[in-house]
Order: structure tokens, then sequence, then C-alpha cells
């Protein structure tokens, strides 16, 4: 008599056909996976970025200033990076003004920043604050108005700093943050007039020089009306970007005692509150 055989290794049969395109799917999705490029380890968080993050990586550092220079007065740039500082061993060590970082883009605030921005005004120190620029996310007016609106405006108190614009290497991604030369400058100009507007008075602009000659072309437009805070770990602060024929305030080191990045202003403490006075 015929055998009849059960229909089940028809179907274990068809089974093992129905998953091959399965099986399929799931070895060409990881093998995507793995051709993708992993995160940069060293890509810091957004938020993350302070004064002179980019500054050794692009320029180096060398000696200090001697001691023999014209009349400075010491000053540091902190942000959430140096937590709660200490800001009357800073004072009594003759640091005489600070600059706290209030925001960067329009995402992110200092949550240091009223421990930093009242702590050195208590002690007696000339203060202001300063927005990490970020030109890839939204518009310097739109990042203007966050800076003032999140602890960057101004007040006549005669201890109150304008506010700074810190324009420098993306610590995320391209140099010039995906910008062209005159791309940059536009950016730049957007951010100081609406400061302006807001405040009445012109932002500092920090930078470093080799920064300024790739990503703006060495634009010397903006060295009228505001005043230049660079960017350079050696004995001396170099060659300045176009149109300055001098710094106000020069970031000389991020290895000085209490708070890392210490800066000199360039004169006697009047001139410091005469800045702060407008």
């Amino acid at each position: 008599m015929p055998v009849h055989r059960s229909g089940t290794g028809t179907s274990r049969r068809a089974g093992a056909l129905r998953r091959i395109p399965a099986v399929g799917i799931l070895l060409a999705a990881l093998s995507l996976l793995f051709a993708l490029p992993a995160p940069a380890a060293d890509t810091p968080a957004r938020g993350s970025a302070r004064m002179g993050i980019g500054v050794i990586a692009h320029d180096g550092q060398g000696g200090l200033p001697s001691s023999g220079d014209a009349t400075q007065t010491e000053g540091v740039d902190v942000s959430a990076y140096q937590g709660n500082v200490a800001w009357s061993t800073l004072w009594s060590s003759g640091v005489k003004w600070a600059y706290v970082k209030a925001s960067e883009g329009t995402y992110y605030t200092n949550p240091y920043f009223a421990q930093q921005y009242n702590g050195s005004y208590n002690v007696g120190m000339i203060r202001g604050s300063y927005h990490f620029a970020t030109p890839d996310t939204t518009t310097g007016a739109t990042q203007a108005n966050y800076f003032v609106d999140h602890g960057g405006g101004w007040s006549a108190d005669g201890r109150t700093l304008p506010g700074a614009l810190d324009i420098e290497w993306n610590p995320y991604g391209a140099a010039c943050y995906g910008k062209t030369q005159s791309g940059m400058v536009s950016w730049i100009s957007s951010f100081l007039s609406q400061y302006k507007a807001r405040t009445g008075r012109d932002a500092v602009i920090y930078t470093a020089a080799s920064w300024w000659t790739q990503c703006t072309g060495n634009y010397g437009g903006f060295a009228s009306a505001s005043p230049l805070w660079i960017a350079r770990y050696a004995s001396d602060p170099g060659t300045l970007p176009a149109g300055w024929g001098y710094y106000t305030m020069w970031q000389y080191t991020s290895s000085g005692p209490t708070v890392g990045d210490h800066d000199k202003f360039n004169g006697a403490l009047d001139r410091v509150q005469a800045l702060a006075n407008g």
C-alpha cells in the first residue's frame, strides 16, 4: 500500500524558507550598522564648551608673560567646568575682574552661573558674562537675544562689563561651523548688532588670531567698536587680528592657580572700571 506522509516535513521546509528573507534583512542591517562611523570619543557634550577649548590643540602653549609688562590687571574666566569657585581666594591673589559663561547656542545655560556671577561681584570684582557661539545652530541675532535673556545683559552700576562673544573653534565639528568666511562675518555682525540693540553696549569679541584668519578671512571691520579679547597661551599675545592695534584683554593661560583660565587686562584697574562704565 502507498505510504501517506504527513505535511510536517513540507511545513518545516516552508517555514525555513520564510525565515531566510528575515535573516538576510537582519544581516544587512548589522553590516550597515558596523559600517557607520562611530562618534569621536573625544567630542565633548553640547554645552560643555568654554573659552579657549581649542587653543592648545590648534595654537599650542608657550611661556607665561614676563613681569616687565606694562601695568595690567589680572582676571579670570570661568564656566560650569570650574563648578563653585573660591572667589575669596582669587581676590586675595590679586584677581580683580572676571567673566562668567552664561550661555551657549540657544540650548544651554550655565548651572553655576549664579554662584560665579554673583560670587565674583560680592568679593569686590568687576564682572561680566560671555556667550559661547555656535553659528551652525541658529542666527547671530537669535543667540544674542538668548544671551541677554539668560545673564548676558548690562547695567550701569560701574561693576558690570559688557557681554563677550566667544567665537572660536567648533568643539563639536568643523572648525568654522560649516560657514564661508563671508557667512561667518555676517553671523558675527548679526550677533553684535542685536546685542547692542538690546543693551546699548558693544560686545567684546573673544577669539584667537589663527581661527579669525581661517574663518573670517582676517576681517577687520569690527575693530572700531568691539574691544578685542585675544587668546594665546604664550609669553606675548602675538600678531592681533586685522583692525585691532591693541588688545583689551588677553587670555594667556589655562593652567593658572585656583582657576586655570587667567587673563590680563591691558591697563590698570581704572581702565577696567572705564570699560564697565562704557
